[in-house]
């Protein structure tokens, strides 16, 4: 405790708290605070359908939103070449034996079940994650319009959106986001293929090659010295009160939301394709890196639309940036940042660099997430080198994240007991949700495995 009273003992978390106070009833503050990696096991975990029931969203909201996708296929087979054969967005699933086996290795432990990866990271267009969500809400903006204007009708062929008469239409519109990396480079991709002007507020944490990449495409880049909060903040100020002017708000959007949850649709049609059964014999444990939570919370609630309690949802954080554990376990999701607690919300996996999680998430998810977890960075540039090693594949360092998971869980005999998955444990399917990284240039993809292979041998 000595470190909370040396330090931190004169801030406050809310109004007469004091963090002393809150962290001799809250425990796993002191490992947070002190930057240890950590498992944290959701407490108010209900019933998936009866806490679903308490949400305003539902199984409609994700099938329309399915839909809407649906829609806008044949333009995006015409205005995107690799698309062009059925204007889908999606990423395998990938069994991946040796990686798995490595991974024993490399934990020292084994680890029974079967390992997939969910390979977001090689999402067509922007190779991310953001793809979902990000482009989701530019088209459903896109669509609004057009439909307002006459410009299209739902039964009509959307491949007619790439028109000029729609492009001038689209051209009166602009849009704003506030982003660490790979948010603002699907928003800035698809806006300017659709032809709205867009501004990207990136914090300091972005990485050059992304802010270069949308500047090359015509799209406004404003750097910010600060951190994700501050761009956020930046960007909804220049958004406020312009009614041609939409910002996507990364912390509260339910379109971001419903864009990232349709992924649950087609992981279910993959999984059918793949014969691998998913029930009470058979769980479903899934791993998603978390940076404010939109993806992982999208992406989270519709595994348990869909799977209900046969599906396990943890979240993977940096020890440095634990925005969505900290929201969680404490109960008071965007009142706290990692601030609060004197951490430095500094991390090489720029796509996680958020210090205050999204309120709108954390409520929604209070009692569906099953657990989070935190890891240090040197542990996901490992996790990246062994899966670039068994797999060939290349991930950013935020992307290894959720790799850690089936160490993370799998090491928690008191879950695992409480769950009634002992005997389970060789059942289980374990899929590792990879984020980004196809599009991160080579040479700083080099340096990422390099170091992850240095980190190994020494």
């Amino acid at each position: 405790m000595e470190i909370l009273k040396n330090n931190l003992l004169s801030q406050t978390l809310i109004e007469n708290i004091s963090l002393y106070k809150w962290c001799e009833s809250h425990p796993l503050l002191l490992k947070l605070i002190n930057t240890e990696p950590l498992f944290w096991a959701n407490s108010k975990l209900e019933d998936a359908q009866k806490s679903l029931n308490k949400l305003s969203i539902s199984k409609k909201d994700l099938e329309e939103s399915s839909q809407r996708l649906n829609r806008f296929e044949p333009y995006l087979s015409e205005v995107f070449s690799e698309l062009k054969n059925n204007g889908i967005i999606e990423s395998k699933l990938l069994k991946v034996d040796t990686l798995q086996n490595k991974l024993s290795q490399h934990f020292k432990m084994k680890l029974p079940g079967n390992l997939y990866l969910k390979c977001d990271h090689q999402l067509p267009i922007s190779g991310s994650i953001k793809a979902r969500g990000g482009f989701y809400e530019v088209l459903k903006l896109a669509e609004e319009i057009a439909l307002s204007k006459g410009l299209i009708s739902l039964s009509d062929d959307y491949s007619i959106l790439s028109n000029e008469a729609c492009k001038k239409e689209f051209s009166k519109y602009s849009i704003v986001v506030g982003s660490t990396g790979n948010l603002g480079l699907s928003i800035g991709i698809m806006s300017k293929k659709i032809g709205f002007e867009v501004t990207v507020h990136m914090s300091s944490d972005a990485k050059k090659w992304k802010k270069d990449k949308l500047r090359e495409i015509g799209v406004t880049v404003v750097e910010h010295q600060g951190d994700y909060e501050t761009a956020v903040s930046a960007g909804r100020m220049t958004a406020k009160g312009n009614k041609f002017c939409h910002f996507i708000d990364d912390e509260n959007s339910i379109d971001l939301f419903m864009g990232y949850a349709v992924a649950a649709l087609r992981l279910e049609k993959q999984l059918k394709a793949q014969h691998i059964t998913v029930d009470e014999k058979n769980p479903l444990f899934v791993y998603l890196p978390c940076g404010v939570g939109g993806a992982p919370g999208g992406i989270c609630w519709g595994l348990k639309t869909v799977f209900k309690n046969n599906v396990h949802c943890f979240f993977a954080e940096p020890t440095h940036s634990p925005a969505m554990i900290t929201g969680l376990y404490t109960g008071l999701h965007d009142k706290i940042s990692v601030n609060n607690l004197g951490i430095d919300n500094q991390t090489q996996a720029d796509g996680l660099a958020v210090g205050r999680p999204s309120g709108f998430v954390g409520k929604n998810l209070d009692h569906l997430i099953n657990g989070c977890y935190t890891l240090s960075d040197d542990s996901m540039f490992e996790l990246l080198a062994l899966t670039y090693e068994t797999e060939g594949l290349t991930l950013e360092p935020s992307a290894a994240a959720g790799i850690q998971g089936i160490k993370s869980v799998l090491s928690q005999k008191d879950y695992l007991i409480e769950h009634n998955l002992e005997n389970k444990l060789n059942n289980i399917t374990h899929i590792a949700w990879t984020t980004g990284g196809n599009m991160v240039p080579k040479k700083q993809m080099d340096e990422f495995i390099g170091y992850g292979e240095e980190l190994l041998i020494n």
